[in-house]
């Protein structure tokens, strides 16, 4: 696989975006983490609330400019706070759409004056929860619905400029669902694809010849509850 470059990667310390930094370093390539905590060592990183735009936008771009450029963004960064819509609080439910929808637009567009530059990749992360809908999680299905609207816009905005890929994952075995209420956990059998595989399909998407575009990839286990 070609090399990716430098991949500037939210969310890197854990579940997904741990095994991206891990699958781009070891294609050769240089991954750059934004998180609120530290990814594996040795990974150059800038920790940041994506809640906070202006700070993220900062983080982006520090880490940008310290690396001497971008050739591709994935944004794995994500959250969840499931519940009925009248028993989350407000705070509660506004991070969710903060950190999933705000958080990747953000990062997004404090990247892209360097993925013009490079003529890179963006890579973000929908959900199979933000094409079907299900009760308890309308901060998520909003937040993941949003980043369909937001990836499609962006691609027809910047098509020749930059490529753009949205990643549709299903349930994978990492902490995502670590915090959640029993109720709300997947039971011991569940089937859930592990982010290794899903990463594999992010590498796919990143390497891709100039002009060749992977638009949209759902990955998920075969046994998906939430696909089709």
């Amino acid at each position: 696989m070609d090399n990716p470059g430098k991949v500037l990667i939210t969310g890197g310390a854990s579940g997904l975006g741990a095994a991206t930094v891990e699958a781009v370093a070891e294609a050769g390539g240089t991954p750059l983490v934004l998180d609120k905590d530290s990814p594996a060592a040795g990974v150059p990183h800038v920790p940041v609330d994506l809640t906070d735009t202006e700070a993220t936008e900062r983080a982006v771009t520090e880490l940008a400019e310290t690396a001497g450029g971008l050739d591709a963004v994935f944004t794995a960064a994500g959250i969840d706070t499931p519940g009925k819509f009248d028993q989350v609080s407000t705070e509660d439910w506004e991070r969710v759409v903060k950190v999933n929808l705000f958080g990747t637009a953000a990062v997004v567009r404090a990247a892209l004056p360097f993925l013009k530059r490079s003529h890179g990749k963006v890579v973000t992360v929908s959900s199979t929860l933000g094409i079907k809908a299900v009760g308890d999680a309308t901060a998520y299905c909003a937040s993941k619905w949003g980043v369909v609207g937001f990836t499609r816009a962006l691609a027809a905005e910047t098509a020749g400029e930059i490529g753009v890929t949205m990643l549709v994952p299903g349930g994978m075995h990492t902490a995502f669902f670590d915090s959640r209420d029993e109720q709300y956990k997947p039971p011991p059998d569940a089937k859930l694809n592990h982010p290794e595989n899903v990463s594999a399909a992010v590498l796919f998407a990143l390497s891709q010849p100039a002009g060749c575009e992977v638009r949209e990839l759902v990955v998920a286990s075969s046994e998906e509850g939430s696909w089709p």
